[in-house]
């Protein structure tokens, strides 16, 4: 299945974020630059840019982690590539580690240059699981274990050739709202474009101050996961302290396609990462971002049976 997003200019684009930014954040500022080199410190990515054929794809979903697991369901970020038209994209993203692989349960951060017909796929991606020994964070390169680039369950992920260009770059500064920061973009761009979905991706950095973090536990629950206080009671929280690199996932409103519209994977150098919720320091967070509008929206293997537990 897919779908063309409704693609604003990014001076325009720019100027909608920045005015929903500055109703929960003390200080914002958003502006079209050129994207920095995503190669260097401290992001260390295998691609320079995010620009070039932006698309989305949501991949498997919810329904496959909860009420039980589906084990079975295992997907190839090289074989997305291909599904999505783009073989040799550049891959951003928040997802769950195939098991099969791993042979327990945990969080990717998927930050892969997939193959082309000319070069091997780089894996720069990131896993985070609970640590066996004292049940706190254990943060590893995945190419440091493994070698290939599967994945389990879902995944959310923005795709691009992964070129430098133009790009809109966020800054927000000591939050005053409620919403976190995803959640304050992805608002934005559906009170503003309603009706028109609009996706967008890239990669953003928590500078400063902590942020709320769960890991999935290793083991699948064996017991239904059957409502939102389930599965929360299910995760381990963490509270993650600052330089997070965040990769989101912005889809602003769902065309009919039972999407997950907005999902975020963090790493860091200091050994800590997960899945983003909010910041716990409202008054000293400072985020920076690069963000790039998608051109398509791809969904793969959507469930059969769905519901709404266990999205945010």
């Amino acid at each position: 299945e897919r779908f063309a997003f409704h693609v604003p200019s990014l001076e325009e684009l720019a100027g909608v974020l920045q005015k929903g930014l500055k109703e929960n954040f003390a200080d914002a500022q958003v502006s079209v630059v050129d994207c920095p080199d995503l190669t260097q410190e401290p992001f260390n990515f295998p691609a320079k840019g995010i620009c070039g054929k932006p698309r989305i794809a949501d991949v498997g979903g919810v329904p496959y982690l909860i009420p039980l697991i589906r084990k079975e369901k295992v997907y190839d970020l090289n074989t997305v590539a291909k599904d999505i038209e783009l073989p040799g994209a550049f891959m951003l993203g928040a997802g769950a580690v195939s098991s099969k692989v791993l042979g327990i349960n945990a969080e990717l951060i998927p930050i892969v240059q997939t193959k082309s017909e000319k070069k091997p796929a780089v894996n720069g991606s990131y896993v985070a699981q609970i640590n066996p020994a004292d049940k706190g964070c254990l943060l590893e390169k995945y190419s440091s274990k493994y070698t290939d680039c599967e994945f389990g369950l879902l995944a959310n992920l923005y795709a691009s050739e992964g070129k430098p260009g133009k790009v809109i770059e966020v800054k927000a500064n000591g939050r005053t709202g409620e919403l976190n920061f995803v959640s304050c973009l992805r608002q934005t761009l559906e009170k503003h474009y309603g009706e028109k979905p609009v996706g967008m991706g890239g990669t953003f950095i928590i500078q400063k101050g902590k942020a709320k973090i769960h890991i999935m536990p290793p083991e699948f629950s064996a017991c239904p996961l059957n409502t939102d206080e389930d599965v929360n009671n299910w995760l381990k929280f963490f509270e993650m302290k600052a330089p997070l690199i965040c990769q989101p996932v912005i889809v602003s409103r769902d065309p009919g396609f039972d999407l997950r519209v907005e999902h975020t994977h963090c790493f860091s150098h200091h050994g800590e990462g997960g899945h983003y919720h909010q910041d716990t320091s409202p008054d000293s967070v400072q985020y920076l971002g690069y963000f790039q509008p998608a051109e398509l929206l791809f969904r793969i293997d959507r469930p059969q049976e769905t519901h709404l537990i266990g999205r945010d």
